[in-house]
């Protein structure tokens, strides 16, 4: 009479487990690698062309490589971006093209609904994430902070007491509204403060980095599947 073969749990005398997830490796006993969470997003208007790629899991130890380039045609907010994808662990490939030839406005401004889009993508439904963080970030003299809740309820409160009318090509009353349009694509709820600070550079910089680390507690996977609200569903 012919017999199925033994399984791997059979020849170690372990009955087989009927609730093991799909995702463990019967081999080596330990789960798959998680799918990455990317998203490519093309936005195209009258007044700006602009490509996001966007990795959420390129933090050390993930096992992929963080690769980052970003070209807007503003050389500080390419800085910034830059900054906002090395600290909260992303990898982040952003390019536009725009009327820079009328004002930084539009470029600004689309550049960030074009990453926030990317981010809501990549993310996907809210599950199995942290969803709130929080982030301090010192540079020099400024301190700034930034609280995150991905909460599919767009909101954004910021107070960063800028005093320059530029940084660099960039217009300092376009930082806070950078901050409301990711935001607002991401469908988040976003506060970012500048606690301190003499340097608008710094205090800029500080708010962007603090931005950065909130993002990167509030993504992390909490291994697992719940929806984190009290709803069932975000």
């Amino acid at each position: 009479m012919r017999t199925s073969p033994r399984t791997d749990s059979h020849r170690s005398g372990r009955a087989p487990n009927p609730h093991a997830r799909k995702s463990d490796d019967p081999v080596r006993g330990r789960p798959e690698p998680m799918a990455a969470r990317t998203a490519v997003v093309e936005r195209k208007t009258a007044e700006t062309e602009i490509r996001v790629a966007i990795n959420l899991d390129c933090q050390p130890g993930s096992g992929n490589k963080q690769e980052i380039s970003v070209s807007t045609g503003i050389g500080f907010l390419d800085h910034m971006f830059h900054a906002l994808a090395k600290h909260s662990g992303m990898s982040l490939q952003l390019t536009c093209k725009g009327d820079l030839h009328i004002d930084d406005h539009h470029s600004a401004e689309d550049s960030a609904i074009a990453l926030g889009a990317a981010f809501k993508e990549a993310l996907g439904e809210v599950r199995g994430i942290r969803r709130y963080g929080t982030g301090f970030a010192p540079l020099d003299e400024a301190l700034s902070r930034a609280v995150i809740d991905i909460c599919s309820r767009p909101y954004c409160v910021t107070d960063l007491g800028l005093k320059r009318e530029k940084i660099g090509d960039l217009s300092t009353e376009m930082i806070p509204h950078i901050f409301y349009s990711f935001a607002i694509a991401s469908g988040v709820t976003l506060h970012v403060d500048v606690l301190r600070g003499e340097n608008d550079h710094h205090r800029a910089e500080s708010a962007f980095k603090a931005l950065a680390l909130a993002i990167r507690q509030a993504i992390e996977r909490t291994g697992g599947n719940d929806v984190p609200s009290t709803k069932g569903v975000l």
